[in-house]
């Protein structure tokens, strides 16, 4: 028989199934014509898990991080408009906070293609990104942002903080459930961090996948699914520790903790100690609510499956907007095929000509949503659906709509 998995953090045995979405390709590698032909896409299982004894739900280590973060890497920050928006408020926001200037240094980890950090630039305050992908790094250069292209972890903290000095502000937004090993990701900021500098993290927050069935967001890319419990445990044991957070409305509902080393003077916030209880009153810390996730994730593929059926009775027509990490999830776990979706449009000149993993869906120009006019259009990246249909608005001059899919199918308007 074989043994359970070990928790990423806490290594307990992790014997308790949040979700198995089955065998799944990755959800970031986007097809070539010539791969397409080869017939030669991997896929792995997807299956997450949560830890009865820290509560950190994680999926199975099964795909090396060097081969989801490599140079073909097809996420840019900066192809959507509201997170670039998003970035910039939280630069003003966090320079007037804490009094950043031309004498401080701002780090982002997870840096991408310079979203955020050209932010702080433009306010003459000194930044470095640290990035694990070529191209991201190469495009954030290009605006003047010194990035490395490197992975983060105690080591490279240690280095980087003896080469450039420690930093008033860290940001890492979108990257502590992107890490294999947490607590060594942790502990870098640690090493980095100023002694009463200030460390931001973003992440989606387990509460709201649960009650809402976010269950797209996980896939091979994100190895942990987080709630203040489990972060909280992961600072606690690398000597840092949450003072602050806000509740942020992006990618599906967000957490923003506010980070300090663990003899720091910052005082705890009345928010932080309310967000501890409302995770308590749901039951975070007990085993029996994760329960019960998995009907409730075959009831949103039954719907979709539904509807998909339905249209093809009917000669609709469906396309998909937005060639997202979390849509790849969805369609692959609702089995749907470039028979059943047309064409998937999105911004990114470097999915465009590509196709989706597993789905195998063409991804297409935007500018060609007037020439395709399908009669449906899926938002697949749901958390940007009031961007996308005011941007759409025009698809309903030939009678199109809009279609979501998350916790159930509907059809806009």
């Amino acid at each position: 028989m074989t043994s359970p998995p070990l928790c990423r953090f806490c290594r307990a045995p992790l014997t308790h199934t949040f979700v198995d979405l089955g065998d799944q390709p990755l959800a970031n590698s986007y097809l070539t014509a010539d791969q397409l032909a080869a017939g030669t896409e991997a896929a792995y299982p997807l299956h997450a898990r949560v830890c009865a004894n820290c509560f950190l739900v994680q999926v199975d280590d099964v795909v090396p991080a060097d081969a989801i973060f490599d140079e073909t890497y097809a996420y840019f920050s900066s192809y959507s408009a509201s997170w670039v928006a998003h970035a910039r408020r939280y630069a003003e926001a966090m320079t007037e906070r804490f009094g950043l200037g031309p004498d401080s240094l701002v780090v982002e980890v997870a840096s991408n293609d310079g979203y955020l950090l050209q932010h702080f630039l433009a306010k003459d305050i000194p930044v470095l990104g640290v990035e694990p992908t070529a191209n991201t790094a190469e495009a954030a250069r290009a605006k003047g942002v010194p990035t490395e292209v490197m992975f983060f972890g105690a080591q490279t903290g240690r280095e980087l903080a003896a080469r450039g000095g420690r930093a008033d502000l860290m940001a890492a937004n979108n990257v502590l459930a992107h890490v294999p090993d947490i607590s060594d990701f942790v502990a870098g900021f640690r090493e980095m961090l100023k002694d009463e500098g200030v460390l931001t993290f973003e992440f989606p927050h387990l509460l709201n996948l649960i009650e809402k069935v976010q269950f797209d967001t996980i896939y091979h890319e994100h190895f942990s699914y987080l709630s203040l419990l489990a972060v909280e445990q992961v600072l606690r044991a690398n000597g840092l520790r949450p003072f602050d957070v806000e509740l942020l409305t992006t990618h599906g509902g967000s957490l923003r903790l506010f980070v300090c080393h663990a003899g720091s003077g910052r005082e705890e916030t009345q928010g932080l100690r309310d967000l501890r209880a409302a995770e308590a009153r749901a039951g975070l810390d007990r085993i029996e609510t994760y329960e019960g996730f998995t009907p409730r994730v075959e009831a949103v593929r039954t719907s979709f499956r539904k509807f998909l059926e339905d249209a093809q009775v009917e000669g609709k027509r469906v396309a998909a907007y937005g060639a997202a990490a979390k849509g790849n999830t969805f369609l692959n776990y609702c089995r749907t095929t470039a028979r059943e979706i047309v064409a998937a449009f999105d911004a990114n000149p470097a999915k465009q000509g590509r196709y989706l993993p597993g789905s195998h869906v063409p991804i297409l120009s935007p500018a060609e949503v007037a020439t395709v006019k399908p009669d449906y259009l899926l938002i697949l990246p749901w958390n940007l659906k009031d961007e996308i249909t005011g941007q759409l608005s025009y698809i309903g001059g030939w009678g199109g709509r809009f279609v979501t899919a998350s916790p159930e199918t509907q059809v806009l308007g």
